[in-house]
């Protein structure tokens, strides 16, 4: 499985200390370059993410089509803009993303977002992630990362420790 990632996944996966799990889950892990810029930025100059780096194991690839073949990506940062655009034209898996305005691009183009929570969800199914909740807790209070109740509550149910 090919999935390419936008900032927000990689960036708390790393915060976590679980960025392993992408090289454990699939096969091909891509980025394009901004995502990779807006990574090193916010570990520089962001506290909540200070000394954290760039997973190596993540192919950094630069997406060939100019972002003019999208939908209306105007309310997009670029990261989540070349993103979309990498994973539709490798036509990849999925592209791993959080924010709501990029998965509601993503899915236009028939492509199968999937955010951080999910990926956690995914480890917990392979016996890769002991525990759910710990994790979400620590998303709110070290990264500020907002969780719905409702989806907490479905996300702890799915991993079975509700």
């Amino acid at each position: 499985m090919t999935v390419v990632l936008d900032t927000s996944v990689v960036l708390n996966l790393c915060l976590l200390g679980r960025e392993t799990l992408l090289s454990s889950l699939y096969e091909r892990v891509l980025a394009p370059p901004a995502v990779k810029d807006e990574f090193q930025a916010l570990a520089a100059s962001d506290p909540r993410f200070a000394g954290l780096r760039f997973p190596g194991f993540v192919n950094v690839v630069a997406p060939d089509e100019s972002p003019r073949t999208l939908p209306s990506t105007a309310h997009l940062q670029s990261g989540e803009v070349a993103a979309i655009l990498l994973a539709w034209q490798l036509r990849s898996d999925a592209v791993l993303m959080d924010e709501r305005a990029g998965r509601i691009v993503a899915s236009s183009l028939g492509l199968r977002p999937l955010g951080l929570l999910g990926v956690l969800l995914d480890g917990k199914r392979q016996g890769l992630v002991a525990a759910m909740a710990p994790l979400l807790d620590r998303l709110e209070k070290e990264a500020g990362f907002w969780i719905a109740p409702s989806l907490r509550s479905t996300v702890l149910t799915e991993a079975g420790e509700s």
